[in-house]
């Protein structure tokens, strides 16, 4: 163990909940569009830097860049498949996200979203999303807290589910407190700091390599360079950019922002920053080879980053360095926690249980625990041997989200036939074959599964919309007015 690390680590914890604490007494007044969403009075700065953030989660840092190290350049297609998705997200689905939503009944949710954009009075879409929400978040989650375990029993020698325990206390603890806003606040934060991490740790160690470097790459993997390595790494990888179109965590963000006016800019720093992480992800599993050569507990336990940087730095820079992994673990695992606990207080506990009787402040208290009760489960899944690896967890969950969702928000947005029956039907065909898929033929196809369940999805809610009844002139009312609507 090294102090100065350990003392680094300390500080950075208290910031986050330090955070949360200050947003508790600012907002304790506010209602439940304050503690969800922020009140929409999120920048362009915070949004685009938390929206990145909250989408790369320790995956990134410790997930990907080992994949990169262990398998090849093949692998490369995954950044590639999230710097297009994620483009194409800002530049479609954002401007008209945050007007529809406004329009649709000052929506706070994307189930609720959903919802009110065809004017239904059936709670079926909202209960349906909220059973998606929990079952993908809890994964998520238990992928941020598995790396928050791993760092700290590889930093600081301690037990890896008593570290789980830990970062859950502090991540709860300032989501609990600080809502929408406190997460916003300290993603924008953790999003610099792994900007910087991933930036600086792969620049140093290139100066440190010699010659030989090279060998160790194609003497571990023979076509190590090659990209084209199959069409299914192809197709899957690039499959990775249509999960941003469906995931809740990331484009909430969008429906947040001040005005429309700031979400160019906003697009412009977030896009940046997502394309350079995902190049340098993919430079640190490049020269973490060269740097470290191939250690089969480095692959097993995702620790390409993590070794890269404790054997470049001295204690106090290398722990600032490691807080990034903590950063990326937290900066996910928050977002993910409040997008579930809203979607159940809103979408569930507030139309269904409560009959739409809850106050603002029942609606708060209510998210506040959904956040712990996710949290206690996502640390029962991360604690055990057999969940699978940090990568394995967050593929599952973002392959669950872009199926389900993806196809009924982009169809709700851009076409105006589509209707209430179509969005459910969309929802329900997206999630049953990307769980099918993930049970009985991903292994053997070698395609991840969220390529077809977004196929499925796409094709069932368009196919069920043209069958179906088309919707009332009122629907069609709110689409043209959000459309045309502006600050």
């Amino acid at each position: 163990m090294d102090w100065s690390e350990i003392i680094v680590f300390i500080l950075y914890l208290a910031f986050m909940l330090g955070i949360g604490i200050f947003f508790f007494f600012k907002t304790k007044n506010g209602g439940e569009k304050s503690y969800f969403l922020g009140g929409r009075q999120m920048g362009p700065w915070v949004t685009a830097l938390s929206a990145g953030a909250s989408d790369m989660s320790a995956w990134v840092l410790m997930g990907l860049p080992t994949s990169v190290y262990a398998l090849g350049m093949g692998q490369i297609w995954i950044p590639v498949g999230l710097a297009i998705g994620y483009t194409l997200s800002w530049l479609l689905e954002a401007p008209r996200l945050r007007k529809f939503s406004i329009v649709a009944k000052d929506s706070i949710t994307i189930p609720q979203f959903l919802t009110n954009r065809f004017l239904a009075k059936s709670n079926v879409l909202q209960i349906l999303c909220a059973v998606v929400f929990l079952l993908a978040y809890t994964v998520y989650s238990a992928s941020s807290l598995k790396a928050c375990g791993t760092l700290f029993h590889t930093v600081l020698d301690i037990d890896a589910t008593t570290a789980m325990y830990l970062a859950a206390l502090i991540i709860v603890g300032y989501t609990f407190l600080g809502g929408f806003s406190a997460v916003c606040w300290t993603d924008f934060f953790q999003g610099m700091l792994i900007f910087a991490g991933m930036l600086i740790a792969p620049i140093f160690a290139v100066t440190m390599l010699d010659a030989s470097s090279a060998n160790l790459v194609t003497s571990h993997v023979p076509d190590y360079w090659n990209v084209l390595t199959s069409w299914q790494d192809i197709v899957s990888g690039l499959a990775w950019g249509l999960g941003y179109f469906g995931m809740p965590h990331i484009i909430i963000r969008f429906m947040s922002i001040r005005s429309q006016k700031e979400i160019k800019k906003s697009a412009i720093i977030g896009i940046t920053w997502t394309v350079f992480i995902v190049i340098f992800a993919a430079v640190i599993g490049v020269v973490g080879l060269m740097f470290l050569g191939y250690d089969k507990d480095i692959e097993a336990n995702s620790l390409v980053f993590i070794t890269m940087v404790r054997k470049i730095f001295p204690g106090v820079m290398s722990g600032v360095l490691l807080s990034a992994v903590l950063a990326a673990s937290m900066s996910t695992a928050d977002s993910q926690l409040l997008s579930a606990s809203s979607s159940f207080a809103s979408d569930l506990y507030k139309p269904v249980f409560r009959k739409n009787k809850a106050s603002d402040k029942e609606m708060m208290w209510v998210g506040r625990f959904i956040v712990l009760a996710i949290a206690v489960v996502a640390v029962i899944i991360a604690s055990n041997p057999d969940s699978g690896s940090i990568m394995d967890l967050v593929t599952n969950a973002w392959g669950l989200f872009g199926a389900a969702l993806g196809p009924s928000i982009l169809l709700s947005l851009f076409w105006k036939r589509f209707n209430f029956k179509g969005a459910v039907a969309g929802i329900a065909c997206g999630a049953v074959v990307d769980i099918c898929w993930i049970i009985w033929l991903s292994k053997p196809t070698g395609i991840y599964e969220l390529a077809p369940g977004f196929a499925a999805g796409l094709i069932g809610a368009v196919l069920v919309t043209l069958i179906t009844k088309e919707p009332s002139a009122e629907v069609e009312e709110l689409f043209d007015k959000a459309v045309a609507y502006e600050d």
